[in-house]
């Protein structure tokens, strides 16, 4: 079973909404859905949000939601002010958790692909536009469904657009999958 690097798990950590304290804080022991989102001109990081806000509402079972940014926290609590303004949202503008948590640069193909553009149709339907880069626009984003410091289930993106199927997540939490098997 997979987890979350100990000098991560155990850092300080700042941010909208956060209590004091570390990472492990912040998750506690209860099943937690770590999303390290994209920067916050893209429109698939706003898509997220949207769909996160809408099925933590509509579902008491959905695990809590703990977002991780690349921005710093004047900029998320201005960025998350009209999206989800609850939202706990972790700041990482040094990108420590998100290099920690594997995640890396995308190649062209995952970030201008044909299927990048077919996404990015569904997101601007949705009213989800491309705006200025807070982070940056290379670094792919990432899901874990966590308990304490136990990945019980990630997602791994093909490309910037993709996302998994995020009504489903409350499953996972009692029958997840094998880590790193796709959604």
């Amino acid at each position: 079973m997979q987890v979350i690097p100990s000098d991560i798990f155990n850092a300080t950590v700042d941010g909208p909404n956060l209590r004091p304290g570390t990472l492990a804080d912040q998750l506690g022991d209860e099943p937690t859905l770590l999303v390290l989102l994209r920067h916050f001109g893209c429109p698939f990081c706003r898509e997220t949000i949207e769909q996160l806000k809408k099925l933590s509402a509509a579902d008491p079972a959905y695990p809590p939601v703990l977002f991780v940014c690349q921005s710093g926290s004047a900029e998320a609590r201005d960025f998350f002010a009209t999206r989800w303004a609850e939202a706990r949202v972790i700041c990482d503008p040094d990108k420590t958790i998100y290099t920690a948590m594997g995640l890396r640069r995308g190649t062209p193909n995952q970030i201008f692909g044909v299927r990048v553009w077919a996404c990015t149709f569904r997101a601007l339907v949705k009213g989800h536009f491309l705006g200025p880069p807070v982070g940056d626009p290379w670094l792919m984003p990432g899901v874990f469904l966590v308990r304490g410091e136990r990945i019980l289930w990630m997602h791994e993106f093909q490309h910037q657009g993709d996302h998994p199927d995020w009504a489903a997540i409350p499953g996972r939490v009692n029958s997840p999958q094998r880590h790193g098997e796709r959604s």
